[in-house]
């Protein structure tokens, strides 16, 4: 038998920020309405123990993983501190693609990277890197993403035209592309028969 709670646990912390309907936990569970509430309510009642440090809110019509709101202090700690203060590869390329394509929302990020960018988007956003600028006319009405002052003073911009030109990337990389197949074709090792 399925352990529906344990699951739904899950399911919450891998749609992050996005949250859950109840609609969409009755869907994959496959559950009730008055299932999907006595999971959900057993599951809040788990975490309020004070050795949790997450407990479930219900914000924006959906049910959402939150850390709990006295630990923040040492929440800022974490961010504050220059060990952590260190961005990933993947922080930098999400950087990047809002950097050559602000505003722009989430879901443009994703496709553009190829993967959920919604936890890189908080980390960017706690830095202080990026802001919500404004909300697009797209249906939804999602949020669109813009740099920071905070960015430009980070990577020593004086404005965001003083990023490095792309056109200039591309055409490097397919000079080095070029110039790769060229070597096979020069190469000064020559085949040799094998028995």
């Amino acid at each position: 038998m399925n352990n529906n709670k344990a699951i739904l646990e899950g399911l919450l912390f891998v749609v992050g920020e996005d949250g859950l309907s109840l609609e969409q936990i009755e869907d994959v569970l496959e559950i009730t309405d008055v299932d999907a509430k006595e999971i959900l309510k057993e599951l809040k009642h788990d975490y309020e123990s004070e050795n949790r440090g997450l407990r479930i809110d219900f914000l924006g019509n959906k049910f959402k993983l939150t850390t709990k709101y006295e630990h923040r202090e040492y929440y800022q700690k974490l961010i504050e501190n220059p060990e952590t203060n260190k961005l990933s590869q993947a922080a930098l390329e999400t950087l990047a693609i809002i950097a050559y394509n602000e505003p722009i929302t989430r879901v443009e990020l994703d496709k553009i990277r190829g993967v959920s960018t919604a936890s890189l988007l908080r980390k960017l956003l706690a830095k202080g890197f990026i802001r919500e600028a404004a909300r697009s006319e797209l249906p939804g009405r999602p949020i669109l993403y813009k740099t920071t002052s905070e960015f430009l003073d980070y990577f020593g911009l004086s404005d965001i035209s003083d990023l490095p030109n792309l056109d200039d990337f591309i055409n490097n990389e397919e000079d080095e592309e070029i110039d790769s197949e060229t070597d096979l074709y020069k190469s000064k090792y020559k085949e040799v028969e094998t028995l």
